[in-house]
């Protein structure tokens, strides 16, 4: 029996127009047997996801402040999606109980949050399940505790436990289309808790995972992965097929398509992954494949994201200090820091960090603790940094096309602050100026992809 698993994202099921084309999706392939769905998202740029409304009511509520319009106004949104699909007005009453015994449940606020931001993918399920069944479907809402999803006891950043996958895969024998809500699973106590933002696609991809499936298919509103940022650069070639390597790197590089997590699951079972479009499903999309054939061009794509700061450290005769990278990375995780990366060399290090992670009076103490601890001859912080990535398999193994990069940025008038070449075998990563952005993303295109 070939098994696939498809999820549908925020924008998919944000209204009813688009959750009758998500049911003509799955009617018309009855291998469609398993089905993820996100919270409904945004129905034009000037909307509000229902998860964030649902965070406002949460913050609303937790504060003690009055919280019925933030309510209310969730209330009417899925009462437009309900009216809309013709679906009895009991769905409507259940999730509206189902918020406001949310609310009233005595547990600590993380964990209520939790709860209270999960309400949307849990109403989106039951909807979607209504409706096909509408449609005379056999089609059952599935809550994730039933369906085997049990999660670490990290409430916002809950992680799949091994013994979920054994109850996943039994999943198999259930009749019919399971429809699952995304973003959450249980933990072996039975509280719920949700995985990072973005989390649905985590889900699709631990379900694709336990079940052994065929095949994942994520579907969004685009027809394809892109090489590059189509705010950025009109109309960019579509890429047809990558590696889940170059996915990763892509995807915690900027790419929005996944979220950055989401596919490792899939992964390790070697699960082929399908993007499409329920805007127009008949398009093939993206593949994303364990391997696939060498192309001699090399690079799949070009990623870039901004908000990054770099702490740059100095000290003649580096290199033989044993331990000192060590010391550095100990002051940043004794402020409670993470970094990004850390390219160095004999005598300078420098240290990657999102900017939104490092607030100015902790990189005062930063810069302090480095100068009294460590003796070094500079310590400096540039902010305002943004990072380019350029991906492809075999990129370290193709000759000149660091060159190709290199020469691009420079005819883009773009001074380069950092290269880091070499830690990973599928890209490449420059530093640049945030203002100098788009510049060097149009000119790196163009090197690439442009036409002869």
């Amino acid at each position: 029996m070939t098994v696939k698993v498809t999820k549908f994202g925020g924008s998919s099921v944000a209204s009813a127009t688009q959750i009758e084309k998500v049911g003509r999706i799955i009617k018309h392939d009855p291998q469609r047997k398993f089905i993820i769905v996100s919270a409904p998202g945004k129905r034009n740029k000037q909307d509000v996801k229902i998860t964030d409304m649902l965070i406002a009511l949460g913050d609303a509520y937790l504060s003690n402040v009055t919280y019925e319009d933030n309510l209310e106004s969730i209330l009417q949104r899925f009462k437009e999606i309900v009216l809309e699909l013709q679906l009895p007005n009991t769905i409507l009453m259940d999730i509206e109980q189902s918020i406001r015994d949310v609310l009233a449940k005595e547990i600590p606020a993380v964990q209520k949050m939790d709860a209270i931001k999960a309400l949307g993918e849990d109403s989106s399920a039951k909807i979607v399940s209504a409706y096909l069944q509408q449609l005379d479907i056999n089609a059952t809402y599935l809550n994730p505790q039933d369906a085997g999803l049990i999660v670490s006891d990290e409430p916002g950043n809950a992680q799949i436990l091994p013994e979920s996958f054994p109850k996943i895969h039994n999943l198999r024998a259930k009749d019919g289309i399971q429809v699952i809500p995304g973003f959450f699973g249980f933990t072996k106590e039975g509280q719920l808790a949700t995985f990072s933002r973005g989390g649905s696609d985590i889900t699709g991809s631990i379900i694709a995972a336990g079940l052994k499936a065929d095949l994942y298919e994520n579907f969004t509103d685009v027809d394809s992965v892109y090489t590059v940022n189509p705010t950025i650069v009109d109309h960019p070639k579509e890429i047809t097929t990558l590696t889940y390597k170059e996915m990763r790197e892509l995807s915690y590089a900027g790419f929005s398509v996944f979220h950055d997590e989401a596919l490792i699951p899939a992964f390790r079972e070697e699960i082929p992954v399908c993007i499409k479009n329920t805007n127009n499903p008949e398009a093939p999309g993206t593949m994303i494949v364990a391997d696939k054939e060498p192309d001699e061009k090399c690079v799949v794509g070009i990623a870039s994201d901004s908000g990054f700061c770099s702490l740059y450290v100095s000290k003649y005769l580096m290199n033989r200090e044993i331990g000192f990278g060590r010391k550095l990375l100990q002051i940043l995780e004794d402020e409670g820091i993470s970094f990004e990366h850390a390219p160095s060399g004999i005598d300078d290090m420098s240290v990657i960090i999102r900017e939104k992670k490092l607030p100015f009076e902790k990189e005062a103490i930063i810069l302090r603790r480095i100068k009294e601890e460590l003796a070094v001859d500079t310590v400096t912080m540039h902010r305002n940094l943004a990072m380019i990535m350029v991906v492809g398999e075999g990129l370290v193994r193709t000759i000149g096309v660091a060159q190709k990069a290199t020469t691009a940025i420079r005819d883009a008038d773009v001074n380069i602050e950092m290269i880091n070449q070499g830690s990973s075998e599928v890209s490449m990563m420059f530093g640049i100026s945030a203002d100098d952005l788009d510049r060097a993303i149009q000119s790196l295109y163009t090197a690439y992809f442009g036409d002869k």
